[in-house]
């Protein structure tokens, strides 16, 4: 079914540059890449994206644990503001704010059995997601 639904997207995009339009496709080489920050055990769950870079949301199935990091795509000496937040919906977060030249990050919480809130910034833009991941 994947598959499927992988080909209608190329070929909407293959018929939009046929037309005279633009399609707009994400590289792989344009989204950050998890860096391990969480330690061993750690998978990535969920991911949201963010102009500069990746929220990654992992989970440790041993221990009940997610974390988060914020990732920046293109890392460099130049700090920028960043912060990584979990917490159990509508609780305190569990943040690393500041600025930061690759990552924020990272913060854990234990939730087996319950729902999470987890958010990052980069720069100021905000992606986050609420009530999720209830387990």
């Amino acid at each position: 079914m994947r598959k499927f639904f992988k080909r209608i997207a190329m070929s909407a995009a293959v018929t939009a540059m046929a037309a005279g339009g633009v399609a707009v496709m994400p590289s792989v080489a344009e989204a950050a890449s998890y860096n391990g920050a969480c330690g061993s055990g750690y998978s990535v769950i969920d991911t949201l994206p963010l102009a500069e870079g990746t929220v990654f949301l992992t989970y440790n199935s041993s221990n009940g644990y997610n974390c988060v990091v914020t990732v920046r795509t293109n890392p460099s000496s130049y700090l920028k503001s960043m912060d990584a937040g979990i917490r159990l919906s509508g609780g305190s977060w569990t943040e690393d704010g500041g600025f930061f030249t690759t990552y924020a990050g990272p913060v854990r919480l234990y939730a087996a059995h319950s729902c999470i809130d987890w958010r990052g910034t980069i720069n100021g833009e905000v992606n986050y997601q609420y009530n999720s991941h209830c387990g």
